[in-house]
């Protein structure tokens, strides 16, 4: 049986690593030491995935960004990387990427995360070398845009039709509809099942470990 897919983009945090917990503490960390009006744990775990100043917007939109960004530079220098940035990762990740590699599939990553987050991620995780590719929004305008996934597709020489991106959140799967790629959700991370289906996903697993089953189902439906 063909296989439907070649490239397989994975959003990292709430998707890969349950990091979720750690991020919400960081930015509360991060909204404490600025001075910044007080947000509850919910209003921010909703805005995961997006990049920090896109975040920020919706959390602050009477702070400008020329206003919060040098103060926000300047405790992400102090704090260095975070330990949500070496959370754990789901159960069986690693052996599901190895099951994608040992099919020969193309592996990339789109993230919400910065570029030094992801660099501390891939080393901590061990992860670093089934990636062909990677994407942050240090690179590319933050999710829902498709920019991301389009550098992806051309970087890894991909046709958008044979590319599937996987995402806990709305904004993974906005982005993937943005850029004409199909997509699938995970149940695990910050958004709900209502949510994403909002963006009309293929499917919804619980997690990245269900991917394998799920992709040799379309592929026997597509025989």
């Amino acid at each position: 049986m063909r296989r439907p897919f070649d490239l397989i983009i994975f959003d990292w945090d709430g998707t890969l690593s349950d990091s979720a917990g750690g991020i919400v503490d960081a930015m509360q960390a991060a909204i404490a030491d600025l001075g910044l009006p007080e947000r509850d744990d919910h209003e921010i775990s909703t805005l995961i995935g997006l990049g920090v100043w896109e975040a920020m917007a919706i959390l602050f939109p009477d702070h400008p960004r020329d206003e919060l960004e040098p103060k926000l530079l300047d405790y992400r220098a102090r704090r260095g990387p975070g330990r949500f940035e070496q959370a754990s990762l789901f159960p069986q990740v690693r052996e599901t990427l190895q099951v994608f590699a040992d099919d020969g599939l193309t592996l990339a990553v789109a993230t919400g995360k910065g570029r030094q987050g992801l660099e501390v991620s891939l080393d901590a995780t061990g992860l670093r070398s089934y990636f062909k590719a990677t994407r942050t929004v240090d690179e590319a305008p933050s999710k829902p845009a498709p920019d991301m996934l389009e550098e992806l597709l051309w970087e890894t020489d991909t046709p958008p039709g044979r590319a599937l991106m996987v995402g806990d959140s709305e904004y993974d799967l906005a982005m993937a509809r943005n850029a004409q790629v199909a997509s699938v959700g995970v149940l695990c991370g910050v958004h709900d099942a209502q949510t994403l289906r909002r963006c009309n996903p293929l499917g919804l697993i619980a997690h990245v470990a269900e991917l394998p089953m799920w992709l040799a189902a379309q592929s026997r439906r597509r025989a």
